[in-house]
């Protein structure tokens, strides 16, 4: 995969599919995880051209940062990779709470350097917001780092619209990462608008709805992990859901991909996204998402998907 794209105006070029990895040593996220599997899929990911890989200090914890880092020193190619990692957690006791005080922060990113055994990370985000911290502050932190070469670029997660215009009041935020999907739309109302304006890359995650855009479901599946609580997975929602899913089923045959590669085939084709993270348990689910880069969509095709999921 030789196509890159510019991650907003920052000079990170990065490949249309990169490699969410959650669930590499993210033990606390998922049952049965093999750390061995999780290296294995990075090896995967980098060997097939994925040059564009998103991580986090509470995927694990830390243990996500330190596979990467082994396979970064195994491989090292490091110049040629883009590693994006996020910091805001802090253990207070045994509870977690949210922190982006600039100390917090430049501690932070000095941990996961040396968990990722490197010199600087390409992309640094927040990854909550708390309650205290002026935003534009906590971004100011990572300014200075990014001018100190710790990072690359500055991103913010999981802000609202009031948080983000706060943290970019000096045009300082890259990149914003958020909840968006076709089942998931409120980002359309005023994160991504704002971001196009501002010349800000929009990267989504849960793009394909823990699945159920990908087309895996039926009226009989029934769920006993997080998704029990999600309510698109439950009583008429989850009905009209699984309709819209299967809307799609034509349009994919036709395209001869899957429904899953359509879906995100859809979101790269947004202005203000350039690159999409879809998380994987296994090596051969990144060789499924990379065909996601055959899918072509014509305007009316990207009209028509759009519309199915406009309530």
């Amino acid at each position: 995969m030789s196509i890159k794209q510019q991650l907003g105006r920052t000079d990170l070029y990065v490949t249309p599919i990169g490699l969410g990895t959650n669930a590499v040593g993210g033990h606390n996220l998922f049952r049965n995880l093999n750390d061995e599997t999780g290296k294995e899929m990075v090896r995967t990911a980098l060997e097939h051209g994925i040059n564009f890989l998103d991580t986090a200090y509470i995927y694990g914890p830390e243990r996500s940062e330190q596979l990467i880092g082994e396979v970064l020193k195994e491989k090292g190619n490091r110049d040629e990779i883009i590693i994006a990692t996020k910091g805001a957690h802090k253990l207070v006791g045994s509870d977690i709470v949210f922190d982006n005080s600039p100390a917090f922060l430049e501690a932070s990113v000095d941990a996961s350097l040396k968990r990722l055994q490197t010199d600087y990370i390409d992309l640094y985000y927040i990854h909550f917001p708390d309650e205290n911290t002026p935003k534009d502050e906590a971004v100011g932190a990572l300014q200075r780092l990014k001018e100190a070469g710790k990072i690359r670029a500055i991103g913010v997660s999981n802000f609202n619209i009031d948080q983000l215009r706060e943290g970019n009041r000096n045009g300082y935020v890259d990149v914003i990462q958020s909840e968006y999907s076709l089942l998931a739309r409120q980002a359309e109302k005023d994160l991504l608008p704002y971001a196009k304006e501002h010349g800000i890359s929009f990267i989504p995650y849960f793009p394909l709805a823990s699945g159920l855009l990908a087309g895996k479901y039926d009226r009989n599946a029934t769920f006993s992990d997080i998704r029990a609580n999600n309510p698109q997975f439950a009583g008429e929602a989850f009905v009209r859901n699984l309709e819209k899913v299967d809307q799609l089923r034509g349009i994919a045959k036709s395209k001869d991909t899957e429904v899953a590669n359509l879906v995100l085939a859809w979101y790269l084709t947004r202005d203000e996204i350039d690159s999409l993270i879809p998380g994987a348990k296994k090596p051969e689910q990144i060789l499924a998402n990379l065909k996601t880069l055959d899918v072509k969509l014509n305007a009316d095709e990207i009209a028509k998907i759009d519309n199915i999921f406009r309530d």
